[in-house]
């Protein structure tokens, strides 16, 4: 197998998972928001919370009230006064996706998401998402030279007791810390739960090519069971599978490039839960809202004592450098798929090296230049093996000819010589196996890798993480396909022959709709390698000669 024939392989892989993708997509097909979801979520019927502490939260409310907005160097969220909740959050070093000169809007309860906060106490008279809450102002904005902003909200609790809730955004941080205030001024013990829930619209987005998308959808993670991602249709039919108890960890909303999560771990600033006082819970709600949430139980507040309890929440892109300080095993949002043993390797030494470059596509010829080096004994047996096959060409069109249309004469005869001469026509194609698990990794790293969403590399190359707009990379990568055509010895059989003529033309459409990230790692590849094998064919082809003289 030589190079052609990898590419062929890759390419029916890829359009196998396409076509698989597509039966998926007709046979469970995603429902889509409605443009009314928002409101019918607002209008739809809601659970009363009982009068004692329950194992449940009610059911979601996003009713709207005033609006207090809070602007950050990473943020402008606002906070609505019904609840308390994270009603909406741009995040303003983040380009939208269709016009990067605007900021990305992650949270939101109206247009084309449904996607929201919410927290709440439970228990007689304690106020939950649904509840009124004050602010002393409806504008917060984090001042040059200050490094934290305090959002306090208060609402009166039952029999005197005084509840505030309290957001801290800080600078440079989209951790933002959620501390629930309880001042019991009764007479007898206050026994309450408070609960930290996410609540999204089950809209997939579809990123990827050919099929192949990151996850989206609510995810768990716990010391007991480790990461658990469900999809939403689980949640929908019942089928969802997570611990649904915990003493620390973290419960997250993943989508491609972003995250959002509430951190019930001390190691993010919280306040860790008692053994087994945390429970999770996964809910399909009315107009294909979905929610992932942790109910705590508190510790009894005896008469005249202040509680205080902080569950932080993170709201932000997937970015490795920050991810990695948040949460033990916080960094598995960061969906690479079933290769994450190669991607995120590599991108650890791609980000590495762009701390020294400065610039992603600078960073990914590097690690191009670095992997050649590594596969560099591995490639040269492989042009080896390619470039003596391809020397005994003649020879195996005249033993074509010998013996017409017997193969299996023909494919005797062609063992013998391959033994005679000591070639192995394995020999060119199990190299070239060991880069697919490469290819693939460095697809899906590129894929989940936020830090190269929108970034540019040089001239018309503005976004590494889509299509060149141009289409130049694809097109140098299909000349550069061709001369490895001439380089590589010819097919025995003509049908194939013909078909490799054609490749480069019909493998680089593929790559029209590649990431120009990743055609730029394949092209500047593919240059290395015509470099090394016509030095290696060269060689061969001069020791035949030296040999017959």
């Amino acid at each position: 197998m030589d190079t052609k024939r990898l590419i062929l392989f890759i390419a029916l892989s890829f359009s196998i998972l396409f076509f698989w993708q597509k039966y998926m997509e007709q046979r469970y097909p995603q429902p889509t928001v409605t443009a009314s979801a928002t409101a019918s979520a607002a209008s739809a019927s809601a659970t009363t919370t009982s009068n004692t502490t329950t194992n449940t939260t009610p059911e979601s409310n996003v009713a709207k009230g005033q609006r207090i907005t809070v602007v950050t160097d990473l943020f402008r969220a606002e906070i609505d006064a019904n609840g308390g909740d994270l009603r909406h959050v741009e995040l303003l070093k983040v380009g939208a996706t269709d016009d990067p000169s605007k900021p990305f809007v992650l949270l939101q309860d109206e247009g084309e998401h449904v996607y929201i906060a919410q927290t709440g106490l439970l228990g007689e008279g304690m106020p939950t998402h649904k509840s009124v809450f004050t602010a002393a102002q409806s504008n917060y904005t984090l001042a040059e030279g200050q490094n934290e902003v305090v959002v306090r909200l208060e609402t009166p609790g039952p029999n005197g007791v005084k509840i505030a809730k309290i957001y801290t955004f800080q600078r440079d941080k989209y951790l933002v810390d959620v501390k629930y205030q309880i001042v019991n001024a009764g007479t007898t013990p206050l026994t309450t739960s408070a609960y930290y829930r996410l609540v999204r619209d089950g809209k997939v987005e579809n990123p990827g090519m050919f099929g192949t998308h990151t996850f989206t959808g609510p995810a768990v993670y716990t010391e007991e069971a480790k990461f658990q991602k469900v999809d939403f249709d689980k949640i929908s039919k019942g089928e969802a599978k997570y611990v649904p108890w915990a003493k620390d960890g973290w419960i997250a909303m993943i989508q491609h490039y972003f995250v959002s999560a509430w951190i019930f771990s001390p190691e993010a600033g919280g306040d860790a839960c008692a053994p087994n006082a945390c429970q999770i819970e996964m809910k399909a709600l009315p107009d294909n809202l979905f929610s992932v949430g942790a109910i705590i139980q508190l510790p009894s507040i005896a008469a005249g004592q202040t509680f205080e309890k902080s569950v932080p929440i993170f709201i932000g892109p997937q970015e490795s450098k920050r991810l990695d300080t948040v949460a033990q095993g916080f960094d598995l949002v960061k969906d690479y798929g079933m290769f994450t043993i190669f991607s995120k390797p590599l991108f650890a030494v791609l980000q590495f090296i762009h701390g020294l470059v400065g610039n992603w596509g600078w960073s990914i010829i590097i690690v191009t230049l670095l992997l050649k080096a590594a596969f560099y004994p591995l490639a040269s047996a492989s042009y080896r093996s390619m470039a003596k096959m391809r020397l005994l060409a003649p020879r195996m069109e005249e033993l074509k000819k010998r013996h017409g249309e017997d193969r299996v004469k023909f494919q005797q005869s062609v063992m013998e010589m391959y033994k005679t001469e000591k070639v192995n026509p394995l020999g060119g194609c199990l190299p070239m196996l060991v880069q697919i698990p490469v290819f693939i990794g460095f697809y899906w790293m590129l894929l989940a890798a936020v830090e190269l969403r929108q970034a540019p590399w040089e001239f018309w190359i503005h976004d590494l993480s889509v299509k060149d707009p141009l289409y130049i990379l694809p097109l140098i990568m299909a000349v550069s396909m061709y001369v490895q055509t001439t380089l590589s010895p010819p097919p025995p059989d003509p049908m194939q022959a013909k078909m490799m003529k054609f490749m480069p033309l019909i493998f680089s459409v593929f790559f029209f709709f590649f990431p120009a990230g990743l055609v730029l790692y394949w092209v500047v590849n593919n240059i290395l390698s015509i470099i090394q094998q016509y030095v290696i064919t060269k060689q061969i082809e001069r020791q035949a000669k030296a040999a017959k003289s």
